[in-house]
Protein backbone atom coordinates (compact mmCIF):
# COMPACT_ATOMS: atom_id res chain seq x y z
CA UNK A 1 0.00 0.00 0.00
CA UNK A 2 1.09 3.67 -0.11
CA UNK A 3 2.67 6.03 1.96
CA UNK A 4 1.39 9.30 0.89
CA UNK A 5 1.85 12.95 0.90
CA UNK A 6 -0.24 15.74 1.89
CA UNK A 7 -3.82 15.47 0.28
CA UNK A 8 -5.03 17.77 -2.65
CA UNK A 9 -5.34 17.96 -6.69
CA UNK A 10 -1.79 16.63 -6.91
CA UNK A 11 -0.89 13.37 -4.71
CA UNK A 12 1.73 10.20 -5.08
CA UNK A 13 0.99 6.90 -3.46
CA UNK A 14 4.23 4.84 -2.78
CA UNK A 15 3.59 0.60 -2.90
CA UNK A 16 5.01 -1.20 0.27
CA UNK A 17 5.68 -4.72 -0.23
CA UNK A 18 5.95 -5.36 3.14
CA UNK A 19 5.04 -3.84 7.06
CA UNK A 20 6.40 -3.90 10.17
CA UNK A 21 4.51 -6.14 13.01
CA UNK A 22 3.60 -2.67 14.38
CA UNK A 23 1.99 -1.12 11.09
CA UNK A 24 0.19 -4.65 10.51
CA UNK A 25 -0.97 -4.18 14.24
CA UNK A 26 -1.84 -0.81 14.52
CA UNK A 27 -3.74 -1.17 10.90
CA UNK A 28 -5.34 -4.27 11.61
CA UNK A 29 -6.72 -2.91 15.06
CA UNK A 30 -8.12 0.36 12.87
CA UNK A 31 -10.03 -2.01 10.06
CA UNK A 32 -11.58 -4.50 12.96
CA UNK A 33 -13.46 -1.58 14.36
CA UNK A 34 -16.21 -3.44 16.71
CA UNK A 35 -14.77 -6.86 16.14
CA UNK A 36 -12.77 -9.09 18.61
CA UNK A 37 -9.15 -10.40 17.54
CA UNK A 38 -11.04 -13.86 17.47
CA UNK A 39 -13.87 -12.48 15.32
CA UNK A 40 -10.92 -10.93 12.56
CA UNK A 41 -9.32 -14.33 12.73
CA UNK A 42 -12.61 -16.09 11.88
CA UNK A 43 -13.30 -13.88 8.83
CA UNK A 44 -9.75 -13.92 7.84
CA UNK A 45 -9.78 -18.00 7.78
CA UNK A 46 -13.02 -18.14 6.13
CA UNK A 47 -11.65 -16.48 3.38
CA UNK A 48 -8.74 -18.32 3.33
CA UNK A 49 -11.17 -21.36 3.35
CA UNK A 50 -12.76 -19.80 0.69
CA UNK A 51 -10.10 -19.18 -1.93
CA UNK A 52 -8.94 -22.63 -1.48
CA UNK A 53 -12.43 -23.75 -2.15
CA UNK A 54 -12.35 -21.76 -5.42
CA UNK A 55 -8.76 -22.49 -6.55
CA UNK A 56 -9.40 -26.39 -6.11
CA UNK A 57 -12.08 -26.49 -7.78
CA UNK A 58 -10.88 -24.42 -11.01
CA UNK A 59 -7.33 -26.04 -11.04
CA UNK A 60 -5.49 -22.77 -10.05
CA UNK A 61 -1.72 -23.18 -9.63
CA UNK A 62 -0.39 -22.31 -5.46
CA UNK A 63 0.65 -19.11 -6.44
CA UNK A 64 -2.70 -17.79 -7.78
CA UNK A 65 -4.07 -19.29 -4.48
CA UNK A 66 -1.33 -18.04 -1.93
CA UNK A 67 -1.06 -14.70 -3.86
CA UNK A 68 -4.98 -14.17 -3.82
CA UNK A 69 -4.36 -14.70 0.07
CA UNK A 70 -1.98 -12.21 0.21
CA UNK A 71 -3.93 -9.60 -1.35
CA UNK A 72 -7.00 -10.44 0.57
CA UNK A 73 -4.66 -9.68 3.94
CA UNK A 74 -3.19 -6.04 2.37
CA UNK A 75 -7.19 -4.84 1.01
CA UNK A 76 -8.23 -5.36 5.10
CA UNK A 77 -5.16 -3.86 6.29
CA UNK A 78 -6.35 0.05 4.52
CA UNK A 79 -10.03 -1.05 4.44
CA UNK A 80 -12.72 -1.51 7.21
CA UNK A 81 -14.46 -5.18 7.01
CA UNK A 82 -17.51 -3.97 8.09
CA UNK A 83 -18.13 -2.25 4.72
CA UNK A 84 -16.99 -5.12 2.76
CA UNK A 85 -18.31 -9.29 3.03
CA UNK A 86 -15.62 -11.62 2.38
CA UNK A 87 -16.59 -13.15 -0.57
CA UNK A 88 -16.49 -10.01 -2.65
CA UNK A 89 -13.17 -9.16 -1.39
CA UNK A 90 -12.19 -12.85 -1.73
CA UNK A 91 -13.48 -12.69 -5.28
CA UNK A 92 -11.87 -9.78 -6.42
CA UNK A 93 -8.11 -10.78 -4.83
CA UNK A 94 -8.39 -13.86 -7.00
CA UNK A 95 -9.16 -12.44 -10.07
CA UNK A 96 -6.39 -9.77 -9.52
CA UNK A 97 -4.10 -12.65 -8.84
CA UNK A 98 -5.41 -14.90 -12.15
CA UNK A 99 -3.70 -11.65 -14.27
CA UNK A 100 -0.60 -11.38 -11.75
CA UNK A 101 0.04 -15.03 -12.53
CA UNK A 102 -1.36 -15.44 -16.46
CA UNK A 103 -4.25 -18.13 -15.24
CA UNK A 104 -7.23 -15.73 -16.34
CA UNK A 105 -10.79 -16.38 -15.65
CA UNK A 106 -13.74 -14.11 -16.57
CA UNK A 107 -15.80 -12.49 -13.45
CA UNK A 108 -18.57 -14.35 -14.87
CA UNK A 109 -16.76 -17.68 -14.48
CA UNK A 110 -15.14 -17.08 -11.06
CA UNK A 111 -18.63 -16.03 -10.48
CA UNK A 112 -20.08 -19.50 -11.19
CA UNK A 113 -17.70 -21.74 -9.03
CA UNK A 114 -18.51 -19.55 -5.90
CA UNK A 115 -22.12 -20.31 -6.11
CA UNK A 116 -21.20 -23.19 -6.17
CA UNK A 117 -19.16 -23.96 -2.78
CA UNK A 118 -21.51 -20.90 -1.33
CA UNK A 119 -24.86 -22.74 -2.70
CA UNK A 120 -25.47 -26.35 -2.59
CA UNK A 121 -28.75 -26.49 -3.19
CA UNK A 122 -28.40 -25.20 -6.09
CA UNK A 123 -25.39 -27.41 -7.38
CA UNK A 124 -28.24 -30.55 -6.36
CA UNK A 125 -30.86 -28.59 -9.25
CA UNK A 126 -27.92 -28.29 -11.56
CA UNK A 127 -27.79 -30.58 -14.67
CA UNK A 128 -24.23 -30.31 -15.60
CA UNK A 129 -22.10 -33.45 -14.79
CA UNK A 130 -19.58 -31.68 -13.03
CA UNK A 131 -21.86 -30.11 -10.81
CA UNK A 132 -21.45 -26.63 -12.04
CA UNK A 133 -23.89 -23.62 -11.84
CA UNK A 134 -25.30 -22.22 -15.25
CA UNK A 135 -25.49 -18.74 -15.02
CA UNK A 136 -28.39 -18.20 -17.50
CA UNK A 137 -30.42 -20.19 -15.27
CA UNK A 138 -30.25 -17.71 -12.94
CA UNK A 139 -31.80 -14.19 -11.72
CA UNK A 140 -29.53 -11.87 -14.59
CA UNK A 141 -29.57 -9.08 -12.62
CA UNK A 142 -28.57 -10.85 -9.00
CA UNK A 143 -25.53 -12.03 -11.50
CA UNK A 144 -24.86 -8.58 -13.04
CA UNK A 145 -24.83 -6.79 -9.40
CA UNK A 146 -22.37 -9.30 -8.16
CA UNK A 147 -20.33 -9.17 -11.03
CA UNK A 148 -20.10 -5.14 -10.51
CA UNK A 149 -19.39 -5.64 -6.91
CA UNK A 150 -16.77 -7.78 -7.81
CA UNK A 151 -15.00 -4.96 -10.17
CA UNK A 152 -15.74 -2.35 -8.05
CA UNK A 153 -13.53 -3.74 -5.30
CA UNK A 154 -10.75 -5.46 -7.94
CA UNK A 155 -10.37 -1.37 -8.35
CA UNK A 156 -9.54 -1.04 -5.12
CA UNK A 157 -7.72 -3.59 -4.66
CA UNK A 158 -5.50 -2.49 -7.72
CA UNK A 159 -4.88 1.16 -6.00
CA UNK A 160 -4.15 -0.56 -2.59
CA UNK A 161 -0.84 -2.41 -4.88
CA UNK A 162 -0.49 0.81 -6.80
CA UNK A 163 -0.58 -1.55 -9.40
CA UNK A 164 2.22 -3.51 -8.93
CA UNK A 165 2.01 -6.71 -10.25
CA UNK A 166 5.18 -8.31 -8.58
CA UNK A 167 4.49 -11.17 -6.58
CA UNK A 168 7.49 -13.32 -5.09
CA UNK A 169 6.50 -16.58 -3.99
CA UNK A 170 8.43 -18.58 -1.04
CA UNK A 171 7.93 -22.04 -2.65
CA UNK A 172 10.77 -22.15 -5.10
CA UNK A 173 12.94 -20.97 -1.57
CA UNK A 174 11.73 -24.04 0.49
CA UNK A 175 13.72 -26.34 -2.20
CA UNK A 176 16.70 -24.46 -3.04
CA UNK A 177 17.28 -23.99 1.25
CA UNK A 178 16.18 -27.09 1.90
CA UNK A 179 18.82 -28.69 -0.75
CA UNK A 180 21.54 -25.90 1.03
CA UNK A 181 20.56 -27.05 4.64
CA UNK A 182 20.85 -30.85 3.84
CA UNK A 183 17.39 -31.21 4.71
CA UNK A 184 15.83 -34.85 3.86
CA UNK A 185 12.83 -34.88 1.06
CA UNK A 186 10.16 -36.32 4.19
CA UNK A 187 11.35 -32.72 5.55
CA UNK A 188 11.41 -30.09 3.00
CA UNK A 189 7.76 -31.34 1.94
CA UNK A 190 6.45 -30.64 5.34
CA UNK A 191 7.95 -27.66 4.82
CA UNK A 192 6.71 -26.96 1.42
CA UNK A 193 3.00 -27.86 2.99
CA UNK A 194 3.97 -25.47 6.26
CA UNK A 195 5.04 -22.49 3.75
CA UNK A 196 1.17 -22.66 1.99
CA UNK A 197 -0.81 -22.52 5.38
CA UNK A 198 1.80 -19.17 6.02
CA UNK A 199 -0.45 -17.47 3.77
CA UNK A 200 -3.46 -17.80 5.88
CA UNK A 201 -1.52 -15.50 8.47
CA UNK A 202 -0.09 -12.24 7.87
CA UNK A 203 3.40 -13.38 7.51
CA UNK A 204 3.69 -13.02 4.16
CA UNK A 205 3.28 -9.12 3.78
CA UNK A 206 5.35 -8.91 6.41
CA UNK A 207 8.43 -11.14 5.72
CA UNK A 208 10.09 -11.17 2.04
CA UNK A 209 9.53 -14.99 0.26
CA UNK A 210 13.12 -16.86 1.88
CA UNK A 211 12.69 -15.68 5.00
CA UNK A 212 8.90 -17.02 5.04
CA UNK A 213 10.65 -20.35 3.29
CA UNK A 214 13.19 -20.27 5.84
CA UNK A 215 10.83 -20.29 8.71
CA UNK A 216 8.95 -23.21 6.74
CA UNK A 217 12.34 -25.25 7.10
CA UNK A 218 12.48 -23.96 10.82
CA UNK A 219 8.68 -25.13 12.04
CA UNK A 220 9.22 -28.70 9.87
CA UNK A 221 12.02 -29.61 11.96
CA UNK A 222 10.94 -28.20 15.03
CA UNK A 223 7.55 -30.82 14.40
CA UNK A 224 10.08 -33.51 13.29
CA UNK A 225 12.14 -33.56 16.41
CA UNK A 226 10.34 -32.33 19.22
CA UNK A 227 9.68 -35.58 22.18
CA UNK A 228 10.31 -37.63 18.95
CA UNK A 229 12.54 -40.09 18.70
CA UNK A 230 15.63 -39.38 16.28
CA UNK A 231 15.35 -41.19 12.60
CA UNK A 232 18.27 -43.45 11.71
CA UNK A 233 20.80 -41.32 10.39
CA UNK A 234 20.74 -40.63 6.62
CA UNK A 235 24.10 -40.01 4.59
CA UNK A 236 25.02 -36.28 3.85
CA UNK A 237 21.63 -35.22 5.21
CA UNK A 238 21.03 -33.67 8.50
CA UNK A 239 18.59 -35.14 11.15
CA UNK A 240 15.56 -32.41 12.03
CA UNK A 241 17.04 -31.82 15.68
CA UNK A 242 20.36 -30.73 14.18
CA UNK A 243 18.66 -28.41 11.81
CA UNK A 244 16.30 -26.96 14.24
CA UNK A 245 19.12 -26.55 16.78
CA UNK A 246 20.89 -24.56 14.07
CA UNK A 247 18.24 -22.34 12.95
CA UNK A 248 17.71 -21.64 16.38
CA UNK A 249 20.80 -19.84 17.31
CA UNK A 250 22.79 -17.18 16.01
CA UNK A 251 24.94 -18.26 13.41
CA UNK A 252 27.11 -17.73 9.77
CA UNK A 253 23.56 -18.53 7.95
CA UNK A 254 21.75 -15.31 9.26
CA UNK A 255 24.22 -13.24 7.43
CA UNK A 256 24.64 -15.66 4.18
CA UNK A 257 20.51 -15.85 3.80
CA UNK A 258 19.90 -12.33 4.99
CA UNK A 259 17.68 -12.95 7.79
CA UNK A 260 17.51 -13.12 11.43
CA UNK A 261 16.80 -16.06 14.15
CA UNK A 262 14.46 -13.90 15.77
CA UNK A 263 12.37 -13.63 12.56
CA UNK A 264 12.32 -17.35 12.57
CA UNK A 265 10.94 -17.34 15.64
CA UNK A 266 8.35 -14.96 15.34
CA UNK A 267 7.01 -17.06 12.30
CA UNK A 268 7.25 -19.69 13.99
CA UNK A 269 4.81 -18.47 16.68
CA UNK A 270 2.16 -17.35 14.49
CA UNK A 271 2.41 -20.76 12.43
CA UNK A 272 2.15 -22.83 15.45
CA UNK A 273 -0.65 -20.76 16.29
CA UNK A 274 -2.45 -21.68 13.30
CA UNK A 275 -1.61 -25.47 13.74
CA UNK A 276 -2.89 -25.64 17.27
CA UNK A 277 -6.23 -23.62 16.14
CA UNK A 278 -6.91 -26.09 13.15
CA UNK A 279 -6.14 -28.66 16.15
CA UNK A 280 -8.17 -27.98 18.24
CA UNK A 281 -11.29 -27.41 16.05
CA UNK A 282 -14.17 -29.99 15.74
CA UNK A 283 -14.94 -29.98 12.17
CA UNK A 284 -12.95 -30.88 9.19
CA UNK A 285 -15.11 -29.91 5.95
CA UNK A 286 -14.96 -28.08 2.93
CA UNK A 287 -17.01 -25.17 4.47
CA UNK A 288 -16.25 -21.70 3.16
CA UNK A 289 -17.53 -20.58 6.81
CA UNK A 290 -14.82 -22.57 8.68
CA UNK A 291 -11.40 -22.31 8.72
CA UNK A 292 -10.72 -25.88 7.00
CA UNK A 293 -8.83 -26.36 3.95
CA UNK A 294 -10.81 -28.26 0.92
CA UNK A 295 -7.56 -28.29 -0.74
CA UNK A 296 -7.09 -31.95 -1.91
CA UNK A 297 -3.60 -31.55 -0.54
CA UNK A 298 -3.01 -32.33 2.64
CA UNK A 299 -1.58 -30.02 5.10
CA UNK A 300 -0.71 -29.83 8.62
CA UNK A 301 -4.06 -27.77 9.92
CA UNK A 302 -6.33 -30.52 7.61
CA UNK A 303 -4.91 -34.03 6.81
CA UNK A 304 -6.94 -36.27 4.94
CA UNK A 305 -9.69 -38.00 6.39
CA UNK A 306 -7.76 -41.03 7.47
CA UNK A 307 -5.59 -39.04 9.39
CA UNK A 308 -7.77 -36.79 10.96
CA UNK A 309 -8.26 -38.37 14.49
CA UNK A 310 -4.81 -37.31 16.28
CA UNK A 311 -3.14 -39.16 18.91
CA UNK A 312 -1.31 -38.22 22.34
CA UNK A 313 1.99 -38.66 19.98
CA UNK A 314 1.17 -36.98 17.01
CA UNK A 315 3.45 -34.36 16.18
CA UNK A 316 0.38 -31.82 15.28
CA UNK A 317 -1.53 -32.51 18.55
CA UNK A 318 -3.03 -29.33 20.38
CA UNK A 319 -1.17 -29.87 23.69
CA UNK A 320 2.00 -31.21 22.39
CA UNK A 321 2.21 -27.83 20.03
CA UNK A 322 1.62 -25.64 23.14
CA UNK A 323 4.56 -27.28 25.14
CA UNK A 324 6.82 -26.94 22.16
CA UNK A 325 5.77 -23.31 22.24
CA UNK A 326 6.33 -23.19 26.53
CA UNK A 327 9.87 -24.39 25.33
CA UNK A 328 10.37 -22.41 22.57
CA UNK A 329 9.74 -19.31 24.91
CA UNK A 330 12.04 -20.09 27.32
CA UNK A 331 14.95 -20.12 24.94
CA UNK A 332 14.19 -17.71 22.37
CA UNK A 333 16.31 -13.87 20.87
CA UNK A 334 14.79 -10.82 22.13
CA UNK A 335 12.87 -9.77 18.81
CA UNK A 336 14.52 -6.53 17.15
CA UNK A 337 12.51 -3.43 16.12
CA UNK A 338 12.41 -3.00 12.55
CA UNK A 339 11.80 0.22 10.96
CA UNK A 340 9.32 0.68 8.38
CA UNK A 341 10.70 0.77 4.45
CA UNK A 342 11.98 4.20 3.56
CA UNK A 343 13.03 7.15 5.09
CA UNK A 344 8.92 8.98 5.29
CA UNK A 345 7.48 9.14 8.73
CA UNK A 346 5.85 6.01 9.35
CA UNK A 347 3.01 8.04 11.24
CA UNK A 348 2.42 9.41 7.36
CA UNK A 349 0.73 5.71 6.65
CA UNK A 350 -1.34 6.09 9.94
CA UNK A 351 -2.98 9.69 9.39
CA UNK A 352 -6.03 8.34 7.22
CA UNK A 353 -6.17 11.07 4.60
CA UNK A 354 -5.00 9.41 1.35
CA UNK A 355 -6.59 6.24 1.98
CA UNK A 356 -9.57 8.27 1.91
CA UNK A 357 -8.71 9.25 -1.87
CA UNK A 358 -8.40 5.93 -2.74
CA UNK A 359 -11.16 4.88 -4.92
CA UNK A 360 -11.68 8.15 -5.76
CA UNK A 361 -11.73 10.49 -9.34
CA UNK A 362 -10.49 13.47 -7.53
CA UNK A 363 -7.90 15.24 -8.61
CA UNK A 364 -4.30 13.63 -10.06
CA UNK A 365 -2.69 10.81 -8.36
CA UNK A 366 0.61 9.18 -9.16
CA UNK A 367 1.59 5.38 -7.93
CA UNK A 368 4.71 4.61 -8.19
CA UNK A 369 6.30 1.09 -7.21
CA UNK A 370 8.58 1.43 -4.05
CA UNK A 371 8.71 3.63 -1.09
CA UNK A 372 10.34 6.56 -0.99
CA UNK A 373 14.16 7.08 0.26
CA UNK A 374 14.40 2.79 -0.69
CA UNK A 375 16.32 3.72 -3.89
CA UNK A 376 17.39 7.28 -3.61
CA UNK A 377 15.59 10.13 -2.82
CA UNK A 378 13.39 9.33 -6.26
CA UNK A 379 12.18 5.97 -6.84
CA UNK A 380 13.89 4.69 -9.68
Amino acid sequence: MSRGQSPGPHSSKYHHPYFTPAEVEYLSVKQRGKLSAAQEERARQSACAFLEGMGARIGFPRRTIATAQNLYHRFHLFFPRKDFHYVDVSLASLYVSTKMHDTLKKPRELLAVSYAIRFPDLVAKSKHPGGEIDLDAMDPQVVERDRQRLLSVERLLLETICFNFTSRMPFPYVIKLGKAFKAGKKLTKLAWRLTIDCHRTLIPIQYPPHIVALAGLYVAALLSSFELPQPPEEPGLRSPQELAEILGQNGDWESKYQVQVDDLEGIAHTLIDLLVQGSQSQTQNTSPRTPSSPSPNPSPRTPHPSTESQSPSDPFDADKLIRLKIVMRQTEHPPRVRQPLGTADPSALYSGDDVGLLGRNEGTVRFLFGPPGVMGHEIQ
